[in-house]
């Protein structure tokens, strides 16, 4: 079975150009139960480079479907059997104003887009830089 990836390395990820903020947002908090957004947001900001993009969105498939740790090892493969979207399709980097910058070994990290970090990122040559998907076409 062909296994897909959504890593990068040496590459960071800037906004959508149609983002509708100016600075980094915490995405909210719903009644029901965390968005992929605030998933995403929480593994981020809490583990900054400790992660790739396939262990973050594989994180927010286990916790948005319950599964047990026994399912793990057949889910992970199933779920990468097929392409997913990566980070430039993430609420984080289309809506919410958060650039994602993979490192040499694919860890991931996000910065908000009114941060010197970020600019830094954006101006940096040594770095691929690749936009996040526009929310809508044209």
């Amino acid at each position: 079975m062909k296994t897909h990836t959504t890593n990068y390395t040496d590459t960071f990820i800037e906004i959508a150009e149609d983002c509708p903020t100016t600075k980094g947002e915490i995405p909210p908090l719903s009644d029901k139960s965390k968005s992929i957004a605030r998933l995403q947001y929480e593994i981020l900001i809490k583990n900054p480079y400790k992660f790739t993009s396939d262990d973050i969105l594989f994180q927010v498939y286990v916790e948005r479907n319950d599964l047990t740790e026994n399912e793990l090892e057949t889910a992970r493969q199933e779920f990468f059997s097929k392409g997913q979207p990566c980070f430039r399709s993430s609420p984080l980097t289309k809506r919410y104003g958060w650039g994602i910058h993979n490192d040499s070994h694919g860890k991931i990290a996000m910065f908000g887009v009114d941060t010197e970090t970020y600019d830094k990122f954006v101006k940096e040559k040594v770095l691929t830089t690749v936009k996040a998907m526009r929310s809508k076409r044209g």
